[in-house]
């Protein structure tokens, strides 16, 4: 089960070194994620290359428009065969309906199971400080993205991406069978790098996560294989 549960990040940005990567750790990795970087650097193609090895995509592109928009690139997105892609859940209401109704019929058209919608609620990289100083949002963090997490699951989501500092309550809020993905996650003796909210791996999955999203510890290893199996291990 350990390894469905975790998903790296491949934030790099040729598909040379994204693919080198997926051939030395499907085998430990059960997800694997696109983010920006690669996505801009190589297109769309890049997800045909990587489902041909059999692993399941995470398109982490999150998108935040009006509905009308959201909804026109979810159907796109469902086309291209992802397992999951996601959204800001700041967007409201409307918009996470909109992109679940698209993905939804979009995937009916075409005959294929609908991705999984996630809906990020508040990046890592932002704490109380910044939420409340920069953003204007007088709620505490751990408020404001429950509240998010709720909006979501209000709207059809099929779940969120959150800090590991959040699952609990959103494990307790959502339900059992609320997805819940979680980034900022760290081995107890690694650098948090931007990451302001974080946990260890067995942490963050003992909390209710149900899968966590690693990249620096496992991409800027000296062995990759080996950090990824570092994990498996304390998540077993």
């Amino acid at each position: 089960m350990s390894r469905e549960q975790l998903c790296l990040a491949l934030d790099v940005d040729n598909q040379f070194i994204a693919k080198k990567l997926v051939q030395e750790l499907s085998d430990y990795v059960g997800i694997f994620k696109i983010g920006f970087q690669l996505f801009v650097a190589e297109g769309p193609q890049i997800i045909s290359a990587i489902r041909n090895s059999g692993s399941e995509i995470f398109l982490d592109l999150k998108f935040h428009d009006i509905p009308n928009t959201v909804a026109e690139v979810s159907r796109v997105v469902t086309g291209l065969g992802v397992s999951m892609f996601n959204i800001h859940a700041v967007g409201g209401i409307d918009m996470m309906t909109a992109a679940v109704k698209a993905a939804s019929s979009e995937a009916k058209h075409i005959g294929i199971e609908k991705p999984k919608v996630l809906a990020v609620t508040l990046l890592t990289s932002l704490d109380e400080y910044a939420l409340q100083d920069q953003l204007r949002v007088k709620d505490t963090v751990q408020d404001y993205v429950v509240h998010l997490a709720l909006l979501a699951k209000k709207s059809g989501i099929d779940g969120v991406i959150a800090s590991p500092q959040e699952i609990g309550l959103i494990r307790s809020t959502c339900g059992p069978n609320f997805i819940i993905g979680t980034p900022g996650i760290r081995m107890p003796d690694s650098s948090p790098d931007d990451q302001k909210r974080t946990l260890a791996p067995k942490q963050a999955i003992d909390a209710g996560a149900t899968f966590i999203i690693v990249g620096r510890p496992i991409r800027n290893a000296k062995d990759p294989v080996m950090a990824a199996k570092e994990i498996l291990n304390e998540l077993e």
